[in-house]
């Protein structure tokens, strides 16, 4: 069992380590982070068929695939405390008279559709505002630990030609 664990933990880092050394660099990561978590802001209340957006989109604004799955499990995190601030934002964003009515069906369910049209609304609007928002600040960091990277491996470099030199 604790062999499982070590390996786990193992091919966590390594995982971790491609992600930060993406090819793309630090944009595409950030960017598949934020498709992750917007797409995940109007998820629920379409059963999950929202997931199915994450493809194309990581494809077209060039994304990185790995990290809009972080992203994506990130906001499941962070959903249901959002979930009221989605609604709040949907309600503003509808009309207030707005409402769903498909004469077929019962009211209760016409007052769950119309629950789940603000909520998608006001997901869509959360999500790419939060994604926006968080775009910036994990660019940076990983930016920055590609330079400190870069910085050790630069001291590394020049004491091995020390070593060398001073044979």
């Amino acid at each position: 069992m604790a062999q499982r664990y070590v390996n786990f933990k193992r091919w966590l880092r390594y995982k971790y380590i491609g992600l930060i050394r993406a090819k793309g660099g630090a944009s595409m990561v950030a960017m598949g982070f934020a498709i992750g978590l917007a797409v995940e802001m109007f998820t629920l209340p379409t059963f999950g068929f929202a997931f199915l957006l994450i493809f194309p989109l990581v494809y077209v604004l060039k994304g990185n695939l790995p990290a809009a799955l972080i992203g994506f499990v990130f906001g499941k995190v962070i959903y249901i405390p959002m979930a009221f601030l989605n609604a709040m934002v949907g309600k503003w964003v509808l009309p207030e008279h707005f409402t769903v009515h498909i004469p077929f069906l019962y009211e209760w369910v016409n007052r769950a559709l119309t629950t789940s049209l603000k909520l998608i609304v006001g997901g869509m609007i959360n999500g790419t505002l939060l994604g926006a928002i968080l775009f910036f600040p994990i660019r940076a960091s990983l930016n920055a630990f590609k330079n400190k990277r870069k910085e050790k491996r630069k001291l590394r470099r020049g004491r091995a030609e020390m070593k060398v030199t001073s044979e």
